[in-house]
């Protein structure tokens, strides 16, 4: 079962930077001034790359230093969105054990509710914020007064969501739905979900996480959210120039490929 037995949405290997083969000798180097000894080379379900997956930093990270890759509470890894800069949170209570906050950079938003959101076979429509986080999302909260899709536990996201205008790239799809918020504590609720480009629905996604929260803070002003997707619950806190992505990671067994 690729979400709940041996199996993934995709691959990740850890590797040291000259070893990747589409690296730059730019990259290579940023990695090295960063303090990057090791790389996330991740491919999707569908074998394509991926420039950054924030669930999968976590996850490799909780490898390497199982492994003994890494040491201390600061891991840098090298990915195709840049180096990562994740420390050790151990246990947190409402967001689990093994728990890693990871520093996912820069941002960009476009201009809120700058695209129609569609999925075939469904009747209705939202309207999408694009935000980049190193690889692009649309993010459509559903209870805005325009939204006529189903409650976001009712959608079918099997079947591909479609972005007008079209984004050359493609890209990973969000539903979001505002669960509770307080201007007073600068602090929010949301449930999401999400269609990601190579892989279909999944059941979390670090980046759409942080694409969700940029864009749920561009409508509400609120700088920190606590989304629930299905894989579980995570802590997303937003500021002008970066984003913090804070959620806990499991080794769910070893495999020999023989």
């Amino acid at each position: 079962d690729r979400h709940f037995g041996i199996g993934g949405d995709g691959v990740i290997r850890l590797a040291h930077p000259e070893d990747v083969s589409d690296l730059t000798a730019e990259q290579i180097a940023e990695c090295r001034e960063d303090g990057a000894e090791w790389f996330m080379d991740y491919r999707n379900a569908d074998g394509s790359l991926a420039q950054m997956c924030g669930n999968g930093t976590r996850a490799i990270t909780l490898f390497a230093y199982d492994r003994g890759y890494a040491k201390g509470d600061a891991f840098h890894l090298g990915t195709r969105a840049g180096v990562k800069i994740l420390t050790s949170l151990g246990d947190v209570p409402g967001l689990g054990k093994d728990v890693f906050q990871v520093e996912m950079g820069a941002w960009k938003r476009g201009d809120v509710d700058g695209y129609e959101v569609t999925i075939p076979g469904t009747s209705g429509s939202a309207r999408g914020t694009f935000v980049d986080m190193g690889n692009p999302h649309v993010v459509a909260v559903l209870e805005d007064a325009f939204a006529s899709l189903p409650n976001v536990e009712d959608l079918d996201l099997v079947t591909k969501p479609v972005v007008a205008p079209e984004i050359p790239s493609d890209q990973n799809v969000e539903f979001v739905r505002i669960d509770e918020q307080s201007e007073g504590d600068d602090a929010g609720e949301a449930t999401m979900r999400v269609n990601e480009r190579g892989c279909g629905e999944t059941l979390s996604c670090g980046t759409g996480l942080c694409a969700t929260a940029i864009t749920l803070r561009a409508k509400t002003g609120i700088d920190h959210w606590t989304i629930t997707v299905r894989g579980g619950t995570l802590r997303v806190d937003v500021t002008d120039s970066d984003v913090k992505l804070t959620g806990a990671a499991t080794l769910v067994a070893d495999i020999d490929l023989l």
